[in-house]
């Protein structure tokens, strides 16, 4: 049972080879209904990750009150 679980978790995880994670606080900035996404985890499509740090970002979370 105890190779069991890692065993089927890298089968699982396998899939996921288009997608990276990136830890840690980070806010996009706040939409016109005044709301706004934060997470400390992020998962992101490989495709799009270049254009991430622009748009969700430390920053945000200082500029829409968040404390760090």
């Amino acid at each position: 049972m105890k190779l069991l679980i890692p065993l089927m978790l890298i089968i699982v995880l396998t899939g996921c080879s288009t997608h990276s994670v990136k830890l840690g606080k980070k806010c996009t900035k706040i939409a016109v209904d005044n709301t706004y996404e934060k997470s400390f985890v992020w998962i992101i499509n490989n495709e799009s990750l270049e254009n991430f740090d622009q748009k969700i970002n430390k920053e945000n979370c200082v500029t829409n009150g968040e404390n760090l």
